[in-house]
């Protein structure tokens, strides 16, 4: 029997829930990637007919944003420091999860670039920036601060997935490496980076990270110079 409100070719859609569309979805994304998604895919996936999707998602662009929500979601961070934690540390903290979630999942970082918050995710940054409302950054203070971080980490992934797929080419690095030798700061800055420790990219993603810290407990500390409400 099909439910009064639903047209019976779309009863179907009874089976299914928004959570298990987002779940394929993300599935879908690692075995072929955001090119390959789409939403008549997606519901061939599932085994249903692809506007039986439009019970569940307005349009492709909703599903990003779901799908979004649910990648850095898998990467558990917290929306608050723990007990005793410094402020600052637990902002690279939720920094480094998200970096490790984007980086590891296919294109994961190019569907949370340009995603926008859905309302089930409201309270989550609410908590996030009166996190630090907390310690003395005013709200909108607060809210550039998480955003700032949020984009440099989201653009560090793009370009880490994007250099992934690009094909090697030793010969043109060799050349590139022999006329650095004739460019004496270039042949230096080479040379610090080079030795044991980290990949290139979680080396680079850090450096930057420390940078981004360090201007944000700066400014802070500008904030409760200039009198900010603590």
């Amino acid at each position: 029997m099909t439910h009064p409100d639903i047209p019976p070719k779309e009863a179907t859609a009874v089976a299914l829930t928004q959570e298990k569309v987002v779940r394929s979805a993300v599935d879908l994304l690692a075995r072929a990637g955001l090119e390959a998604l789409t939403l008549r895919r997606l519901a061939t996936e599932l085994g249903v007919s692809a506007p039986t999707l439009y019970w569940h998602v307005r349009n492709k662009r909703q599903l990003l944003d779901l799908m979004a929500e649910a990648l850095v979601e898998g990467a558990g961070r917290t929306t608050a420091p723990a007990p005793g934690q410094p402020w600052w540390e637990w902002l690279a903290e939720r920094a480094r999860l998200q970096w490790r979630a984007l980086t590891s999942h296919r294109d994961a970082a190019l569907v949370v670039a340009g995603n926008r918050p859905t309302e089930g995710a409201l309270p989550g940054i609410e908590q996030v920036v009166a996190s630090l409302v907390a310690v003395g950054f005013p709200p909108a203070e607060a809210l550039r601060t998480i955003l700032s971080i949020g984009n440099y980490v989201i653009g560090c992934a793009v370009e880490h997935q994007a250099e992934a797929t690009r094909d090697p080419d030793p010969e043109r690095d060799a050349r590139l490496l022999l006329q650095a030798g004739d460019l004496p700061n270039l042949r230096a800055a080479i040379a610090g980076l080079e030795g044991p420790g980290p990949s290139a990219d979680d080396a680079g993603f850090e450096y930057g990270l420390a940078l981004l810290i360090s201007g944000a407990r700066a400014h802070h500390a500008q904030l409760a110079g200039a009198g900010a409400p603590a």
